[in-house]
């Protein structure tokens, strides 16, 4: 009977090992359960990435997708340099422009859109969820410009709120100018001209998201023909590529954790 019970228990263990090893190696909230999670920020991961993203046009040379696989990637990355953070699911649904007249981006098939205040409102719900997790820092992560306003709104109204406690919420600044200032700075310092480096789907973008994810571009579309603002398109893609795009991710990594590890160390 006692050596039944050996091999039972030895048995549970050999099952639970590959699920306790996988836990550990991913850094997604998604991928675990919730016992996982809880023995997770129990063990000292208390900082909650939130990866926003968009769907959206992107020109006829990349996905709608794009800021959504965009930003999973770099939060992967600044997650696991940090060492005690987690990665909440993305947000894929953000405020993109009017639906009827459209406007911005809604002019274009495929983008979605929600009104800020519904955006505002989902953001502050997440929060609100983490922090009952036992994650004491929550960060906002937007990989769009459109909305770092409302990612603001929130952080200051829930640290207002929460000012007597330990939990704080951060709209991370840096990694939108790391993406958007200074990786385009970066390429005109290598003689690339600002009417090519772009605003939107233009160099920078393109080659950013060259750099994680070549699925996400269509090269033969950035190829055969000079694209513009009538493809939605500001900026010239052709000459985008993935070795351009990796400076672009290790600025937003470097700078993003510094941001991060300075906000942690305040009062």
């Amino acid at each position: 009977m006692r050596a039944r019970a050996f091999a039972k228990a030895l048995f549970s263990l050999f099952v639970a090992l590959p699920l306790v090893a996988y836990a550990q190696d991913s850094v997604f909230i998604e991928d675990l359960t919730s016992p996982e999670l809880q023995a997770l920020v129990h063990g000292g991961r208390t900082i909650a990435l939130v990866p926003i993203g968009g769907t959206e046009q992107n020109g006829p040379h990349m996905t709608l997708g794009k800021h959504n696989v965009r930003v999973k990637a770099l939060a992967e990355k600044i997650a696991r340099a940090l060492g005690n953070a987690l990665v909440a699911p993305v947000l894929a649904y953000v405020p993109e422009g009017g639906i009827d007249p459209p406007t911005a981006h809604m002019r274009f098939p495929g983008t979605l859109t929600v009104p800020p205040p519904v955006f505002e409102a989902t953001l502050e719900s997440i929060a609100r969820s983490l922090r009952r997790a036992g994650f004491r820092d929550v960060v906002l992560i937007g990989d769009h410009g459109d909305y770092r306003v409302s990612m603001k709104h929130v952080a200051d109204r829930l640290d207002r709120e929460w000012a007597a406690s330990p939990v704080r919420v951060h709209a991370l600044d840096a990694y939108y100018e790391a993406a958007a200032v200074e990786f385009p700075a970066s390429l005109k310092a290598q003689g690339f001209g600002d009417a090519e480096i772009g605003t939107h789907a233009g160099l920078w973008d393109t080659a950013l998201a060259l750099a994680l994810d070549p699925q996400l571009v269509r090269v033969p579309q950035l190829r055969e023909r000079r694209l513009g603002p009538a493809d939605g398109v500001h900026g010239d893609p052709s000459r985008a590529s993935a070795e351009l795009g990796q400076r672009g991710v290790d600025l937003i990594v470097s700078r993003s954790i510094a941001a991060i590890r300075r906000a942690q160390s305040r009062p």
